[in-house]
């Protein structure tokens, strides 16, 4: 079983950092807001860190960040508190990530979607369907200001909306007019690229019979299915709803 989230392409090979402050940079200059849906757990500290690199090389220096999420702010809180437990050393980790404001009530968060100020949001990712992100698309002036950016990362439903081009959105159950611009963020992503794929799927002693394809859009899933029956000659199956198989 493999998973296709990238099953039709290729990460960037781009600067992740050089990437987020391009377009930071030309956000604010423009008097906008980037937001920035991110997990809570890794993506929004490895955000973080990023947004930390920019403004020790001098960039970014004026912009405020917020980090709008409860449930990062403790993890980004335990990983200041156990930096023996990953790459990050102690002083790293607490200038890292002393660069946001870190928002855990309602009221905190409402202040800081409503203000019209440039600066970085990075938000509660819910998949972009669900978790802070939406709240703030849905109640926030930067997601209705054509100034602003969305960036998003390579998810399904409301991210991949915007990265076509949806002008509204259906959230909670409201549709809510999109103006601002959506840019898109594959590097830091944990998702396994095409050619990644193929490198695991070609490494096997013994190479499987048959290959399940889950966990992407239906358009990557088959195209990562015709890549795998092409170049190792295996057949691929993209499971439907309620399908069963025998092993």
């Amino acid at each position: 079983m493999v998973v296709s989230t990238y099953g039709e392409r290729v990460h960037p090979g781009e600067d992740p950092a050089e990437v987020l402050g391009t377009t930071a940079e030309c956000t604010v200059k423009r008097g906008g807001t980037l937001v920035t849906p991110a997990f809570a757990v890794g993506r929004a500290q490895q955000l973080l860190y990023y947004f930390w690199t920019l403004k020790r090389a001098g960039r970014l220096a004026s912009i405020s960040i917020f980090l709008d999420s409860p449930m990062a702010a403790d993890a980004t809180d335990m990983m200041r508190r156990h930096p023996h437990d990953h790459k990050l050393d102690h002083a790293t980790c607490r200038e890292a990530f002393g660069i946001a404001e870190y928002t855990n009530d309602v009221e905190a968060s409402k202040a800081i979607t409503a203000s019209r100020y440039p600066k970085i949001v990075i938000a509660a990712s819910g998949m972009a369907t669900g978790g802070a992100c939406c709240t703030i698309s849905k109640r926030s002036a930067p997601i209705r200001d054509p100034r602003s950016c969305f960036q998003v990362s390579r998810l399904p439903e409301h991210a991949g909306a915007l990265q076509q081009g949806a002008k509204d959105l259906k959230i909670h159950g409201d549709w809510v007019p999109i103006k601002a611009e959506a840019a898109q963020l594959d590097m830091p992503s944990a998702h396994a690229d095409s050619n990644e794929l193929m490198r695991w799927l070609s490494g096997f002693n013994r190479a499987p019979r048959r290959v399940f394809i889950v966990h992407g859009e239906p358009e990557t899933s088959e195209a990562l299915r015709v890549r795998i029956e092409r170049e190792l000659g295996r057949p691929g199956v993209v499971p439907r709803q309620d399908q069963e198989f025998r092993l």
